[in-house]
């Protein structure tokens, strides 16, 4: 195998027909994850002998798309090697087919499945991982860069070690802003249940738009589910809009502060211009530590409320996949869309309203933001046992 013109980090060559041919100073292993346009594999520089993570990214996927590619470069060279907690750009260049973006080798784990593995987990804790998200949010504020894109998926340990670092991937959406024109951004852009208001208006954003997804991924990280999980894409826009979000049931936030929620407030403010900046945020007692912080074990209902929505939306997705069947449009199976789930989320554009079936819309879990109690979910469950009897005994008799 060999490969394109390698600029030794001088920035990715177009290939043609002149460009030095060198031998591939990579070797690439398992794939770590995959997206729309790229796949992320484990690799190891021959020469030295160190692991790294390379994004692959298909030039036949992305034409018309690199500039977004030439901005994540961009982003990741102004601020690789200055934050430890943001993942740091090694080497990058191109080949015939692809785009190779060499990052760290992150191998602890995305936040949320590391939370779920510990034996316990406590309010402390998701300060502590909040101080960390927001301490590099202010790096990349403070260096004119807005991320856009921030979700727990995107937040990955260094390493399997307890006191590994937390560190903020993927910034194929981010930019770097014009300090003289703050609100400069208006592509609709990143992952409906982590936006702002001002995403969905059009009226140009910028950096706020990082503290109000620090402010879902807290609440999240709190009790389970996110604040505006709604029915629909539609209904999950609307409640945004209005920050319509409570703390409820209250059995799923008994064990959480005053401040806690103070701290969420703050960064789900409707108005950009009254949030919380990213400094002000690390100021606020919650995350400084200065106010008392509960001692209750949280991990038990964030646990409960997490996989309960996984499980329900995983059937969802095997009502939709067969009703597609029944309905002659197996193909459309191959699209990968799968129904919201609290965790991984597609990069998708504005929302739009969806067209369900009745038996779709009879299954979702989503609650109305609210959490669900143990009826609720027992009586979910009932439902999607039901249906799907229903739905593979029609299937098994023909159509």
């Amino acid at each position: 195998m060999s490969w394109g013109d390698d600029r030794n980090g001088q920035g990715p060559m177009k290939s043609s027909p002149q460009a030095q041919i060198q031998p591939c100073r990579y070797k690439t292993g398992k794939t770590l994850g995959a997206g729309s346009y790229s796949v992320v594999k484990e690799c190891v520089h021959i020469d030295t002998g160190r692991y790294y993570a390379a994004k692959v990214i298909n030039k036949r996927l992305m034409a018309g798309r690199e500039h977004m590619v030439r901005n994540e470069i961009a982003v990741l060279k102004r601020v690789s090697m200055g934050h430890r907690n943001i993942l740091t750009l090694v080497d990058y260049f191109e080949t015939m087919n692809n785009l190779y973006l060499v990052t760290d080798l992150a191998l602890g784990g995305e936040l949320f499945d590391r939370i779920c593995r510990k034996g316990s987990y406590y309010e402390s804790d998701a300060a502590d991982l909040m101080r960390a998200t927001l301490s590099a949010v202010a790096y990349l504020h403070d260096h004119g860069i807005v991320h856009r894109d921030l979700k727990p998926e995107n937040l990955l340990f260094r390493t399997p070690e307890d006191n590994a670092d937390l560190l903020i991937a993927d910034f194929g959406l981010s930019r770097i802003m014009d300090e003289e024109q703050f609100h400069v951004l208006t592509t609709t852009c990143g992952t409906p249940g982590y936006m702002a208001p001002e995403i969905f208006m059009k009226t140009g954003h910028g950096k706020p738009v990082d503290i109000w997804a620090i402010g879902v991924i807290s609440y999240f990280l709190l009790c389970g589910y996110t604040p505006f999980d709604r029915d629909s894409n539609l209904e999950e826009m609307q409640a945004i809009l209005a920050a319509d979000f409570s703390f409820e049931p209250i059995e799923h936030w008994r064990g959480v502060s005053e401040t806690a929620r103070s701290f969420i407030r703050r960064c789900l403010t409707v108005d950009p211009s009254k949030r919380m900046t990213a400094q002000e945020a690390l100021s606020h007692p919650w995350i400084s530590g200065d106010a008392r912080q509960t001692d209750t074990d949280l991990l038990p209902v964030v646990k409960k409320n997490f996989n309960a929505r996984r499980t329900l939306h995983a059937a969802i997705d095997t009502i939709r996949a067969i009703n597609q069947l029944r309905a002659g449009q197996g193909a459309a199976m191959m699209d990968g869309a799968l129904s919201k789930d609290p965790t991984p989320a597609a990069k998708v554009p504005m929302p739009q309203e969806e067209e369900v079936n009745a038996e779709e819309a009879v299954m979702d879990s989503r609650g109305n933001a609210r959490g669900q109690t143990e009826e609720m979910i027992r009586e979910q469950e009932r439902r999607i046992r039901e249906t799907q009897v229903g739905l593979w005994g029609r299937t098994g008799g023909g159509t």
